[in-house]
């Protein structure tokens, strides 16, 4: 390995985000006296506009929040499937899969919205917050009226789903200005959402499920074949969670509980913790092998077992125990590769993680799902909705069968970990099926083998199956790993393929520690366009 890059540091906050624009969003507020809470909700309506590929407000949001002295809570802004969404009317459309683009696959309520309101009455009613909304959301309005510089992610991103999107009703209009691809550095310009989150502004967060905007949300969205009714946006919550707990060696790790993955990533470094040595190579391949092999056994049991809470069998936290871990890690051969299926497909999002002066500390998760989810894009508001829901499928067995009402089983899982010797850690890492491994590594290069948060983030990285834009289920490994790694990992028996040398494919990670101190110190992934900020 070249020597370790450097994380950036500082004292008073701490913003990490994959667009550096959302980023330095979190900062102003920070500078201003926000607090993270606060910064994040600046960061988070930034990011739905310089990062529109990747996420928007019509998606779902999840939140871990940390305060010092307290147990860390969850938040989940996570919509249900309409009313009017089940496996019979989808047969009487003569589909026999839920489509992933168009009106048929925008079937489940956008939360992310709600999620920040929740969040903003915490930040005010906990954390002495004092920030209004028209303040949090002022850089999103200004970026979405007067233009942000396109990224050569959205560039590229956008010419590579042009042909598959362009009929959708709204998305040339809006993703395709001049009717190609917007080429990188040009200005890009959504002003009817510059309007819409304006109005919030004004009406409040909640007039997107209870207002004249959910009323407008609504109408559109009958136009363009969606099952979603004004009904199902005013039946929306969001919902304040127990986070899932996993007891480590060095501390304990938290992550959201179902219906997203977040157990996966605990079931992850649940079986590493019995599984690394101090003394292992961290590019080398017992560690990989050891984090690819742990994987199988955790998505094994998240296609077994997640779903919406209340169709679950079993109780999440119990799969952490001490014992239902040792008899997991046990299954793993440590020179052998287990056979793979397959794994569910990409998925498009957003991680991004803030710590203030005070030790707060956010893990931010947004997503439409697919990039540009449904392809939709509302016509009044300029709302790019989420296909979420084509996870659910139209078999009436499966483990995430579409019913009205339910949750879908999601990829999202924003992380935190408090170590014993007085650390905070937040971070996670966007993509699919990468989320969890992207997680593992990064955590055991910071919390096992010692990196600083950017050597963890930059080193390079693998994914065993699909993320976005790929739908080969082979183990991926950028080129930067030795080639004794890769031969080695081949010979026990892993399909291996070798991608570019810093893949966008292996997802953008990032991360933030704050040392007993009080240090701050964060990282970004080379892999974006992200900066991490300090103060």
């Amino acid at each position: 390995m070249n020597a370790s890059p450097n994380p950036a540091r500082g004292r008073h906050g701490m913003a990490t985000a994959p667009n550096a624009l959302a980023s330095q969003s979190a900062m102003a507020v920070l500078r201003e006296g926000g607090n993270a809470v606060e910064a994040m909700i600046a960061a988070a309506a930034t990011i739905a506009v310089v990062y529109p590929h990747m996420n928007s407000i019509g998606g779902d949001g999840f939140w871990l929040i940390a305060r010092p002295g307290e147990a860390p809570r969850g938040l989940e802004g996570c919509g249900a499937a309409a009313g009017a969404a089940s496996i019979d009317s989808y047969r009487e459309r003569n589909l026999s899969a839920i489509p992933f683009r168009g009106g048929a696959a925008a079937n489940t309520v956008a939360g992310t919205i709600s999620a920040w309101d929740a969040a903003h009455a915490y930040s005010r009613d906990a954390l002495g917050g004092r920030l209004p909304l028209s303040r949090l959301l002022q850089d999103a309005i200004d970026y979405a009226r007067d233009g942000i510089p396109v990224t050569r992610s959205q560039s590229l991103g956008t010419a590579a789903k042009q042909d598959e999107l362009a009929a959708i009703a709204g998305f040339a209009d809006t993703f395709l200005p001049n009717g190609a691809a917007p080429p990188t550095g040009s200005l890009f310009r959504q002003p009817r959402l510059a309007d819409t989150l304006e109005h919030l502004t004004r009406a409040g967060l909640a007039d997107y499920y209870q207002g004249a905007l959910a009323e407008s949300i609504a109408q559109d969205l009958a136009k363009l074949d969606s099952p979603l009714m004004l009904a199902d946006l005013q039946r929306h919550r969001a919902e304040w969670k127990t986070p899932l707990a996993l007891k480590h060696s060095l501390g304990t790790v938290y992550n959201m509980p179902p219906p997203t993955q977040g157990l996966v990533s605990l079931l992850i470094l649940g079986q590493l913790d019995r599984l690394l040595d101090a003394g292992m190579d961290p590019v080398g391949p017992a560690f990989v092998h050891a984090c690819v092999e742990a994987t199988k056994l955790a998505f094994a049991i998240r296609d077994r077992e997640v779903t919406d809470p209340g169709y679950m069998s079993v109780v999440p936290q119990d799969l952490l125990a001490p014992d239902a871990l040792d008899r997991m890690a046990a299954g793993v051969d440590r020179d052998r590769a287990a056979p793979w299926g397959k794994g569910l497909g990409p998925a498009d999002t957003v991680w991004m993680g803030v710590i203030d002066g005070n030790g707060v500390a956010v893990s931010f998760i947004q997503s439409i799902y697919h990039e540009f989810g449904s392809g939709l894009v509302l016509p009044a508001s300029g709302i790019n909705w989420q296909n979420r829901g084509c996870s659910f499928s139209l078999d009436p067995q499966s483990r995430n069968p579409l019913t009205p009402f339910r949750k879908p089983f999601h990829t999202l899982n924003p992380a935190l970990a408090r170590f014993d010797d007085g650390r905070t850690l937040v971070y996670g890492n966007m993509g699919g099926d990468g989320q969890p491994q992207s997680q593992s590594a990064v955590f055991s290069r910071i919390a096992m083998f010692g990196m600083n948060p950017q050597e963890a983030i930059s080193a390079p990285r693998w994914l065993l199956g699909r993320t976005w834009g790929q739908s080969s289920d082979s183990l991926k490994l950028e080129a930067r790993f030795p080639q004794e790694t890769v031969a080695a990992l081949r010979a026990m028996g892993h399909e291996v393929d070798v991608m570019a040398p810093m893949d966008e494919t292996m997802g953008h990670a990032g991360a933030i520690i704050r040392h007993a101190n009080g240090l701050l110190e964060g990282a970004s992934d080379p892999r974006s366009d992200g900066a991490a900020a300090g103060w």
